[in-house]
């Protein structure tokens, strides 16, 4: 288990709060499926113990906000539980440097935060997957279905586009966190009809690494780091959809190395 230092909890009452923490989702039927699971995990866990899960980047609930309200309704410490296999280690980095910039930006008095071990040190994984392989003797035979046309597509009218960094030091400074405040507020405040239309997606590696979290928005073609979640705010509110460059968070193309601005 691995402690992040908190504020001490003081008066705050019994109960443990257990987050089941999933990567992402797209639609309704991965996000019920989690719903269930964590129905089942809190009827096996007992009433001393309040199981929720969340996403770490597209999917709802978001780990930001399910993190404030754990904060908010007093329990005496919160245990992250990643449902990954494998765990990168690049993931569990992010993960413990984001929630130490909660920890220390957002305020109130938080509990003692803990991340359990990843599923594939548990010992009983192996039998999980045994029982797994079991069960397909009950499941029916897969036939290839017939191939379908292919559906028809519009091509984007949106004239935005936002690349979030998917390289290794972006990743390890909190991107997939940085994507998943940027899908959820798209779809919140509906950016793809609103003003000129903002399409996002993930990219490759995008040049500036020691800036990172990097993302860049088109067709400026605007270079920005360090970004936050606050930094995205604010860069949807002046950019794309007010159509001015936030200054403090963007770099220009100045043919020299730059370093991160604090």
């Amino acid at each position: 288990m691995l402690d992040l230092k908190a504020k001490p909890s003081g008066s705050k009452p019994p109960g443990r709060a257990v987050l089941l923490l999933a990567k992402s989702a797209f639609a309704a039927a991965p996000m019920q499926e989690m719903q269930r699971l964590t129905e089942r995990i809190q009827r096996q866990r007992g009433s001393d113990e309040h199981v929720v899960f969340a996403f770490s980047e597209q999917g709802t609930p978001a780990l930001r906000d399910v993190m404030l309200e754990l904060r908010d309704a007093g329990f005496r410490e919160i245990v992250i539980v990643p449902l990954l296999i494998p765990l990168e280690p690049s993931f569990r980095l992010w993960l413990g440097r984001t929630l130490q910039r909660w920890l220390r930006d957002a305020p109130g008095v938080w509990p003692p935060i803990r991340i359990s071990a990843p599923p594939e040190e548990s010992p009983g994984l192996h039998d999980l997957v045994g029982a797994l392989i079991d069960g397909c003797s009950t499941q029916p035979t897969m036939a290839m279905p017939d191939r379908p046309l292919p559906d028809a597509s519009l091509v984007p009218a949106q004239k935005r586009r936002v690349l979030v960094c998917q390289g290794g030091p972006c990743n390890a400074a909190g991107a997939d966190v940085i994507w998943g405040h940027l899908r959820s507020e798209q779809e919140r405040r509906k950016l793809r009809n609103v003003g000129d239309g903002v399409m996002t997606a993930k990219s490759t590696c995008l040049g500036p690494c020691n800036l990172a979290p990097v993302l860049q928005v088109f067709p400026e073609g605007t270079y920005y780091g360090g970004v936050t979640e606050a930094g995205i705010d604010c860069i949807i509110d002046e950019h794309l959809l007010g159509g001015r460059i936030v200054a403090a968070l963007a770099y220009e193309p100045t043919g020299r190395k730059q370093l991160l601005r604090s």
